[in-house]
């Protein structure tokens, strides 16, 4: 059987599920699909609390969805298509109008329905895809977008603070639209600036001691500019970074390699000309329109992780047992991890479960959520260099064994951590090359490491 490459629509659903876009594009579907599938989504197999897929068939209906801030990006198709293909499309739609919107937010979309539908017919021809790209689709798309109130009261919030104090950045800065004014007058009133972002995610697994087991680290250095004139941009990494390992390894062949910053494998954007990365580890390219990945990387050599996990189990009694779960912040003191929140499932036939924090903790809550069977600990700041512990008494109707260890857990733990990447990829320097003494730019650099899959098994 041969393999397409075409949609027959493309959709946008809100949270309640209600349609905001919807475009035919081959006529060949005539079922309310909309319909089907967010019912399909919210109860799949009848459990609301499962689910969905991001593709499943039904009745010779191929659906494919993103979710996106809440929201429902849906592609259904008849044909035999590629899965990564399709999947791929509907990502780069996202990003598409991300740039042209500044955010995803129904209000947003709602606002510019008329310029996502030109977007759409301008990257959607009977289906197949186009060109799916911001920088090519800007010589076609003539629509400007309409910025929302929330939106426009960021902007000039953070053009009243830039006033004020050069150093400050905003983080809703970065979410103006890319083609936020082709008028040349509001053109010259827009700063040069440039937004260089370095995330890092990190999916590690430990033991019952407290060792890992696992581990890796996803990054990218993801880059928005809105410089005028579109000039030649020369982006200097750490001078120590290798790619590779053992005879396969590119990088310096000075110094100490146990202390080079040592990338498994990485990819680049296709604008990025490579003529002195061997040699200087310098990257130069022409930045495109809209938000894009200067650099994908992967490491899986040994790293240190930024928490450690040690469960304590202890089988108090044939009816009861005690958990103490301790986490210790092996990063900087001057850092802190964000938004901690852990996670510890219990098993189905227990009677009840308790928590108790330390003595005089501020800014922490624990409760145990009955409808999920699981120990919920949220941690608001968890400082750099300090340790946190939480007390779980379980008990149970029936006597247990120490087996019961084994139908416990495993501890899961979310966390962001602004500032901060484990790799210590740095950006060293960034220059805007060919620029006059009146060209002022504004460079902001952001590190960010988030948890992707960090879990401690009992």
């Amino acid at each position: 059987m041969s393999i397409s490459s075409c949609l027959s629509q493309f959709f946008i659903l809100s949270p309640r599920g209600d349609s905001i876009i919807r475009k035919e594009c081959r006529g060949d579907i005539s079922k309310p699909t909309t319909d089907i599938f967010f019912r399909n989504v919210k109860f799949w197999n009848g459990e609301q609390r499962r689910d969905a897929p991001p593709i499943f068939h039904l009745d010779g209906i191929t659906y494919l969805y993103l979710k996106n801030n809440g929201l429902y990006f849906v592609g259904t198709t008849k044909s035999n298509v590629s899965p990564s293909l399709m999947m791929e499309l509907l990502l780069r739609l996202t990003k598409v109008f991300k740039d042209y919107c500044g955010i995803l937010t129904e209000e947003t979309i709602r606002k510019n329905f008329i310029l996502l539908y030109e977007l759409l017919d301008e990257v959607l021809d009977y289906g197949y895809a186009q060109g799916i790209s911001t920088e090519i689709l800007k010589a076609f798309v003539f629509n400007e977008p309409t910025i929302d109130k929330s939106q426009k009261s960021k902007m000039n919030s953070f053009k009243s603070k830039m006033s004020r104090n050069a150093k400050t950045k905003s983080s809703g800065a970065v979410n103006r639209p890319v083609s936020y004014s082709r008028d040349r007058k509001a053109q010259k009133k827009q700063r040069n600036e440039i937004f260089v972002d370095i995330f890092e995610r990190i999916s590690v697994t430990f033991n019952s001691n407290g060792h890992a087991l696992s581990s890796s680290i996803d990054g990218t250095i993801q880059m928005k500019s809105y410089l005028s004139g579109n000039p030649e941009l020369k982006l200097a990494l750490n001078e120590d970074l290798v790619i590779g390992s053992g005879d396969n390894a590119s990088g310096p062949k000075y110094g100490n390699n146990n202390a080079s910053i040592v990338l498994d494998d990485c990819n680049f954007h296709e604008c990025v000309r490579l003529d002195e990365f061997e040699s200087s580890r310098t990257l130069h390219f022409i930045p495109p329109d809209g938000e894009f990945a200067v650099l994908n990387y992967r490491v899986t050599n040994e790293f240190r992780q930024p928490f450690r996990i040690f469960p304590f189990f202890e089988l108090v009694s044939p009816y009861k047992v005690e958990l103490i779960i301790k986490i210790r912040a092996d990063i900087p003191e001057q850092n802190y991890g964000g938004n901690v929140c852990v996670e510890l499932p219990v098993p189905t036939n227990c009677q009840t479960v308790t928590t108790e924090l330390g003595m005089g903790v501020v800014g922490q809550t624990s409760e145990y959520n009955l409808k999920d069977r699981k120990v919920v600990w949220k941690l608001k700041k968890f400082a750099g260099g300090t340790e946190q512990a939480l007390r779980v008494k379980i008990t149970f109707k029936e006597q247990q064994t120490s087996a019961i260890r084994k139908r416990i857990g495993p501890i899961s733990i979310s966390f962001e951590i602004p500032n901060y990447n484990v790799s210590n990829l740095k950006v060293g320097s960034l220059r805007i090359m060919g620029q006059n003494k009146k060209y002022k730019p504004y460079r902001w650099i952001k590190y960010m490491t988030k948890s992707q899959s960090y879990i401690c098994r009992l």
